[in-house]
C-alpha cells in the first residue's frame, strides 16, 4: 500500500464522515471536504463522538491518534492537492455526481484514483466527460463504511485496468471487504439483493398477509441471524444434507413456484406507502428517528466486536 497514503473525502455526511473513520483508523492522512460550510464546522465534533463510541466497544485503540490524522479542508483545490485516493460521498442523483465528478477531474492529480459511493447509479452515468475518466471507479459501502465493512467495486467499460486491483487492494488493506462486480449493472449486487427482499416485503404487506413488524420480525429474527456470518448460496449449502445439489433438488420447485407469482412486479403504490409509514410512525414516532440510528449503530458495533473476536 506504499502508493497509497493519502486519502480526500468528498461529501462529509454519514456515509463520508464513516469513510474518513475507515482510512484513519487504518494509518491514513485524510483530508475531508464538503461544500457546506455548516458541515465543514461540525464533522470532526461529529467524529470524535463516533470514535469515542467505538473506543468505547473496543474497535479504536487510540481516539486522539486517529483524530488526529483527520484535517478539513476549506476549498476541494485544497483537498485534492496531495490526494493518492479520493472517495466521493455526495447526494445520490446522477446531475449532482456529474458536476462534482468534473470538479474532482480538474483538481485531482492524475496518478490518483476517485472511489464514488453511488448507491446505484453506474460511473458511466456521470463521469464520462471527465479527462481522467479512466481513474474513477465505484466504491460503494453499506452505511455506515466504518460499521459494515463490504464496499462493492464498479469499473466503468472506460476504468482503466490497474484501478480495480488497486482499490481492492486498498479496502483489503483498512480493513473492509471488496466485492467486485465485473460489469456494471443497475442497483449493483448488495442493492439488488435487497431489492428483491424489500420487493417482497411490500408485496406481502400489501396482500394482507402479516403486519410490517412481524415481516420485519421474520428477518431480525430469523433470516438476519444466519446472514450477519454467511451468504445465501452458503446457507443452502449447510441447509441440506448433501449441500447445494440437495437443497436445490428439495426446494428449487418452491421457489421457482414463488417467483412465477411475482412475473408482473407493482411500484410502491402512495397508499401502500403510507400504510407502511402509519404503522413505523406508530411504533417509532418521527422525533425518535435519530435515537433509533445511534441504538443501531451501537448494535452494529457490538456485533463487529464480536465477529472481530469470534473464531472464523
Amino acid at each position: 500500500m506504499a502508493d497509497i497514503s493519502k486519502v480526500a473525502i468528498v461529501g462529509a455526511g454519514l456515509v463520508g464522515s464513516g469513510w474518513a473513520i475507515v482510512f484513519a483508523r487504518a494509518g491514513m492522512t485524510v483530508r475531508v471536504f464538503d461544500g457546506e460550510a455548516s458541515i465543514r464546522a461540525s464533522v470532526l465534533g461529529h467524529l470524535a463522538d463516533s470514535l469515542a463510541e467505538l473506543h468505547d466497544i473496543g474497535l479504536v485503540d487510540d481516539v486522539a491518534a486517529v483524530l488526529g490524522r483527520i484535517s478539513v479542508a476549506d476549498t476541494l483545490a485544497e483537498a485534492l492537492a496531495e490526494a493518492d485516493y479520493i472517495q466521493e460521498s455526495v447526494f445520490e442523483r446522477t446531475d449532482v455526481k456529474t458536476a462534482v465528478s468534473l470538479e474532482i477531474d480538474r483538481a485531482m492529480r492524475p496518478e490518483a484514483i476517485v472511489g464514488s459511493s453511488s448507491s446505484g447509479i453506474p460511473a458511466s452515468a456521470f463521469t464520462e466527460g471527465c479527462t481522467n475518466r479512466g481513474r474513477f471507479v465505484i466504491a460503494h459501502p453499506v452505511n455506515p463504511p466504518h460499521l459494515v465493512p463490504v464496499v462493492e467495486l464498479v469499473p466503468a467499460p472506460w476504468t482503466d485496468p490497474d484501478v480495480v486491483p488497486a482499490v481492492r487492494e486498498l479496502m483489503d488493506h483498512v480493513g473492509q471487504e471488496p466485492v467486485v462486480v465485473n460489469r456494471e449493472v443497475e442497483g449493483f449486487i448488495l442493492n439488488r439483493l435487497q431489492g428483491a427482499l424489500l420487493n417482497e416485503a411490500w408485496a406481502l404487506f400489501e396482500a394482507g398477509y402479516a403486519t410490517a413488524a412481524d415481516i420485519d420480525k421474520t428477518v431480525s429474527h430469523g433470516l438476519g441471524y444466519r446472514w450477519s456470518f454467511m451468504g445465501p448460496f452458503e446457507t443452502i449449502d449447510l441447509n441440506a444434507p448433501g449441500g447445494v445439489s440437495d437443497y436445490a433438488a428439495r426446494l428449487g420447485p418452491l421457489y421457482h413456484s414463488v417467483a412465477q407469482d411475482r412475473t408482473e412486479p407493482r411500484p410502491w403504490s402512495q397508499d401502500l406507502i403510507d400504510r407502511v409509514t402509519a404503522e413505523r410512525r406508530a411504533a417509532l414516532p418521527a422525533d425518535g428517528l435519530a435515537g433509533r440510528r445511534a441504538w443501531r449503530d451501537r448494535k452494529l458495533m457490538h456485533l463487529v466486536a464480536h465477529k472481530r473476536g469470534a473464531p472464523a
